[in-house]
């Protein structure tokens, strides 16, 4: 297994490396293997993304945290021109049980999204009153969503990466990675948060 890492950023004026040796540290318990810090110029949005979410997958109009429940591409576009600077987080995992819905894929679930929001908190208190994370994978806080009544955990309800109308794979690769994807149901494979910085 690789080691853990932290990608130096570029512009020292926003995250400093003890800072983002921190986040690391913090979120190695969730499976963070990699921070690196981008320019949110980098981010690919596309139409297309939701089309994926509406006719590929089953939470499409069933939680607060997928479409329609989500901001349009529009007016992801909006939110992100308010920002410069974000962090991508590289989590690896590997459960056979992805297409299944167990607790053992639940706790997984769980464990990474608490994570990011809490290096999403941590950040907020070193300064970046903006801070807002997009979290990888689809929300598990909840064995069922209430949506469309009121979230029972309203302070970590946070949109996923994907239901943001972002390209996950093109972003990756404009910005020189590779994506790791699982060909097997025993492979390893790797998903992604992005936490707005400012």
């Amino acid at each position: 297994m690789k080691s853990s890492k932290v990608v130096p950023f570029q512009n020292k004026g926003h995250v400093s490396q003890s800072l983002l040796q921190r986040l690391l540290d913090k979120g190695k318990p969730c499976g963070l293997e990699a921070i690196t810090p981008i320019c949110t110029k980098d981010i690919i949005v596309a139409d297309w993304v939701q089309l994926k979410c509406r006719y590929g997958c089953n939470r499409y109009n069933t939680t607060w945290c997928c479409p329609p429940a989500t901001p349009g591409t529009d007016e992801v576009r909006k939110i992100l021109a308010e920002y410069s600077s974000a962090l991508l987080l590289e989590v690896r995992q590997r459960y056979p049980e992805f297409y299944l819905n167990n607790s053992r894929k639940r706790i997984k679930q769980v464990r990474g999204w608490k994570g990011t929001v809490s290096l999403e908190r941590l950040l907020f208190l070193e300064g970046f009153y903006k801070v807002f994370s997009l979290v990888g994978e689809c929300c598990a806080l909840c064995k069922e969503c209430t949506y469309p009544e009121n979230c029972r955990f309203p302070q970590e309800k946070r949109p996923s990466v994907e239901s943001f109308s972002i390209d996950v794979i093109g972003t990756l690769q404009h910005l020189g990675k590779t994506p790791q994807v699982a060909e097997n149901k025993n492979d390893s494979f790797n998903y992604y948060s992005i936490i707005l910085l400012e």
